[in-house]
Parts: structure tokens; C-alpha cells; sequence
């Protein structure tokens, strides 16, 4: 265990360390002017985040992971589609509560939705896709079909926003989409579509479990989306900037920031832990051996959660929107800072990796991982420093969503349904737990900057995390659609060798 959990530490280091070197690097600098106490409060919390994250990603591992394998396998074997459906419904809903992407989110977010209204919405459209895409998975429904159908739905939602004057919070519809297929959610629902896929069998079983997050995504913002288009009244968003301060959680307000993190995650946790302990007593009966991993991982679980959330609060937070505010004073750095810190925040992204080595395997190396780590990181880069610019020039974010999801629902008609499948799910990959404590913070601070504060933030600032999360979707199908064109060459060229040994062949009749 102690070997495993020095895996993850390295992986959660290796993570926040580009990041870090870059504000520290940045800060001596004429740029950015911070003070000794913002790099002593950042560096402590850069430390604490490692902590925190690789104790989390370790209870994923041994809890979430598990749990969403035993749910998927157990319930599917049992043959009760209803039971199988409403099961999957709840635990999207529970799991998306404690997700701690979209916590820091719904803070960053609370003077104009208040985190539990936008958590539980946020929390029912994930459990209402997830349904959909556990029905896709059993009676083996064509994923690039529904992802067209729902994204048609999604921008005809977005314009009846628009011209009910309520698209100011499109932004931040997108945005939810990327930030719930976060670090918790991601193992449970991937594992949860493995063991259906598993237990129902078939040829295609493997290709069948992919697909999940892609759907899961989208039910977040369709959600969001009609809470804002069925509200009453104007609805308004105000910054407030005390929420960035680093004094704010300091000193004497240092304690109750941990017991206010640590009261929302037990609260979290523990739904789910009530709501598996019923499954484990009715359907699935698990080993003991399996409970005892199983509790573990939800201990680690809750460790790793409360020092990651409190690191955010106390140190990345502050210091991405300090940054922002300064680097806002010069245009073309703001821009360049953007695009550096995408590149290596996608680099550091441990789950990356993973994706880049299973398109590796899955393409018989006409896809390797170099040439995905290089596509990603520098679409991501590409993506935030785009962002950049429009927070400068203050367009909607619908410019750059619409041409870019039309893209990716194009290429699905061309690539093989693996690509696609693989492309969508890995948009929550991509958008890990940098972009919303620090990449969102970061924007924040340049629009209030250039701005000022009120609308103009949640108009131009957020979006961002939907840049970063609609990258892959390209990338990927570009990269599907170069391996099967170079596969096609491949196998004329080889026939076409064939066929002219076969002309050079000298057949001597006797």
C-alpha cells in the first residue's frame, strides 16, 4: 500500500510542479509583482496539494473504482433493467455531490446560484445521462447518434437563452459540463460501464463500455441550462473579491475554513456510503476482504479531500486570480501565459497519460503516445490562450463552442465509433483539478481586471473550463482520422507490391 501511495504522490507531483514553477518563475519577473507572504502561502499549499491530490486519486482507486465495477457488474447480472436504471440514477446523483471540481466551482459561483442548487441540478443531469448511457450500453444504441441528438438539444437551449436575455450564464452551463467528469466521477462511471459491458458480454464489449463520460457531460449543462430558463426574476452575478483574498482564510479564519471543507465532504461521502451500504445488504453482498478495501479507499477519499479543498481555498485560488489582475495590464502576456500554462497542465495531467496509453493499445501504434501528448498539450494551450483573447475583447463564448463542437460532430462521421467514443470521454480527462482552482481563478482576475466585476465575469471568464474540455474532442478525431487514412495507404501500398511480384513471376510451362 505504502509503495502504491507513493505512486500516486509522484503522479500528484508531477502534476502541480509545472504550475508552480511557472508563478514562481513569473513572480521575479517585471510581469508580476507578488508579495514574500503570497509565495511563502502559495508554496505550502502547492505542497499540501500534492497531499492532497494523491491521497484522493488512492481512495478513488480502491473505493470509487470498485464501487462502480460491483454496482455495474452485479446489477446487470441480475437482469432488472428498472432496478439497474434507478440505481445508476441515484449514485450519478451522489457521486456528482462529491465531486470536488464542481465544489470549487459552485464557490466561485455562489453570489449568482447558490452551490446547492447548482450542485443538485447539476447532480440530477448527471444522473439522468447516466441512465441514458447505461440504456446505450445495454441495448447497444449508436453513441455518435445520441451525442448528435443532445448537442442539437444543447445549442437550440443556448440560443432560446440568448434570446430570452439570459445568456450571460451559457458560459457557466458549458463550464459544468467539464468540471463533473472530474477525478471522482470519472473512475466510478468508467468502472460502472465496464462491469455492465462486462456482464452483459458480446463481441463488442470493450468498445460498448466507452462512451459514458461523453453523455454524462452533457447532462450537466442541459440541466443548468432549463434551472436558468425556468428561474423567475433577473438573475445576477456580483464578484467578490474577498472570496480570492489570501488573509481571508488565514490566521484565525484558518480553522474554519478546514472544519467548513470537511463538514461538506463528510456530508457528501457519507450519501454515498449509506447508499452503497443498502446495496451491499440487498443486491450485491460483497466479501469482507473487498468492504475492508473498499473502506479504506473511502478514508483516503476523505483525507485527500480535505487538504486538496483547503490548499484551493487557501493558496491556488488567491494567487490564479492575483496573477490574472497583473498579467491583464499587458495584453500579449496574458495571452502567452495562457497558452504555456494549458500546455503544461495538460502534460502533468495524470489521467492523460493513461487515455494516451490506451489509444495506443487500441490502435495497434498508429496513434502513439507522443503524438497524442503533443496534439493535447498543444490544443489545450491553444484553447486557453484563445480564451484569453476573448476575455480581452469580450465576444460570447458561443463563437468559439459552436464551430468547434460542429467540428467534432463532423469528424464522428468519419472516423471509426471507437475514436469518437474515446474523443468525447476523454473532454472531462483533460479539464482535471488545475483548471477550475487555478486556469479559472487565473480568468476571473484578468476580466475583473479589464472589466470590472458584475456580469461582464461570468460573461467573458467563465467558459474556460469548456475550451479545455472540448480540445480533445478535435484532437483525438484528427489523429483517428490520420491513422486510418495512413492505414489505407499502408494496405494499398502492400497490395500493390503483391500484385507486382505476382506481373514479375516467370512461369515456365514444360
Amino acid at each position: 500500500m505504502f509503495k502504491i501511495l507513493l505512486g500516486k504522490l509522484k503522479e500528484s507531483f508531477e502534476s502541480v510542479l509545472p504550475v508552480t514553477l511557472i508563478v514562481m518563475l513569473v513572480s521575479f519577473t517585471p510581469l508580476v509583482s507578488l508579495t514574500p507572504k503570497e509565495l511563502l502561502v502559495f508554496g505550502v499549499s502547492a505542497i499540501f496539494l500534492v497531499i492532497g491530490i494523491g491521497l484522493f486519486n488512492l481512495g478513488a482507486d480502491l473505493a470509487m473504482t470498485p464501487m462502480g465495477e460491483h454496482v455495474g457488474s452485479g446489477l446487470a447480472k441480475s437482469k432488472r433493467l428498472i432496478l439497474l436504471v434507478s440505481i445508476c440514477f441515484i449514485m450519478g446523483v451522489l457521486i456528482t455531490i462529491a465531486e470536488p471540481d464542481l465544489s470549487v466551482l459552485a464557490e466561485q459561483v455562489k453570489n449568482a446560484v447558490t452551490p446547492a442548487m447548482l450542485i443538485g441540478t447539476i447532480g440530477v443531469g448527471v444522473g439522468l445521462f447516466l441512465l441514458f448511457a447505461i440504456l446505450k450500453v445495454v441495448f447497444r444504441y449508436d453513441l455518435s447518434a445520441m451525442i448528435t441528438f443532445f448537442y442539437m438539444t444543447l445549442f437550440m437551449l443556448g440560443m432560446l437563452m440568448v434570446s430570452m436575455g439570459k445568456d450571460i450564464f451559457v458560459p457557466l452551463a458549458f463550464d459544468s459540463g467539464g468540471v463533473t467528469t472530474g477525478p471522482i466521477t470519472v473512475p466510478f462511471i468508467m468502472a460502472l460501464g465496464v462491469g455492465v459491458a462486462g456482464a452483459i458480454g458480446g463481441k463488442n464489449s470493450n468498445e460498448n463500455s466507452f462512451g459514458l463520460i461523453a453523455l454524462c457531460s452533457i447532462g450537466p449543462i442541459i440541466a443548468l441550462m432549463g434551472l436558468i430558463l425556468f428561474s423567475k426574476g433577473d438573475l445576477s452575478y456580483e464578484l467578490s473579491e474577498s472570496a480570492y483574498s489570501i488573509d481571508a482564510s488565514l490566521g484565525k479564519n484558518f480553522m474554519p475554513t478546514i472544519l467548513a471543507v470537511a463538514k461538506e465532504v463528510i456530508v457528501a461521502l457519507s450519501l454515498i456510503v449509506v447508499f452503497f451500504t443498502i446495496l451491499q445488504v440487498t443486491v450485491l453482498k460483497l466479501s469482507k476482504s473487498k468492504l475492508v478495501q473498499i473502506g479504506f479507499g473511502i478514508a483516503y477519499t476523505f483525507i485527500g479531500l480535505v487538504i486538496f479543498l483547503t490548499a484551493v481555498t487557501v493558496g491556488f485560488m488567491p494567487i490564479g486570480f492575483e496573477l490574472g489582475q497583473q498579467l491583464a495590464q499587458l495584453p500579449k502576456a496574458l495571452v502567452i501565459a495562457g497558452f504555456v500554462i494549458g500546455m503544461v497542465v495538460v502534460l502533468a495531467e495524470p489521467a492523460v497519460h493513461v487515455l494516451n496509453k490506451q489509444v495506443e493499445e487500441i490502435t495497434d501504434g498508429l496513434v502513439t503516445k507522443r503524438s497524442m501528448l503533443i496534439a493535447l498539450s498543444v490544443g489545450v494551450g491553444i484553447s486557453i490562450g484563445l480564451s484569453m483573447i476573448r476575455i480581452q475583447m469580450g465576444f460570447p463564448i458561443i463563437y468559439y463552442l459552436i464551430p468547434g463542437y460542429f467540428i467534432s460532430l463532423a469528424l464522428s462521421l468519419f472516423v471509426p465509433k471507437l475514436y469518437t467514443a474515446i474523443a468525447f470521454d476523454s473532454g472531462g480527462v483533460a479539464s482535471g483539478p488545475l483548471t477550475s482552482s487555478f486556469i479559472l481563478p487565473l480568468a476571473i482576475g484578468a476580466c475583473a481586471s479589464i472589466h470590472g466585476g458584475g456580469d461582464s465575469v461570468l460573461n467573458y471568464a467563465f467558459g474556460i473550463v469548456a475550451m479545455v474540455a472540448m480540445t480533445p474532442l478535435i484532437t483525438i478525431q484528427v489523429l483517428g482520422f490520420k491513422a486510418v487514412v495512413s492505414r489505407m495507404v499502408r494496405n494499398r501500398l502492400m497490395m500493390r507490391r503483391i500484385q507486382d511480384a505476382d506481373d514479375e513471376q516467370i512461369i515456365d510451362f514444360v
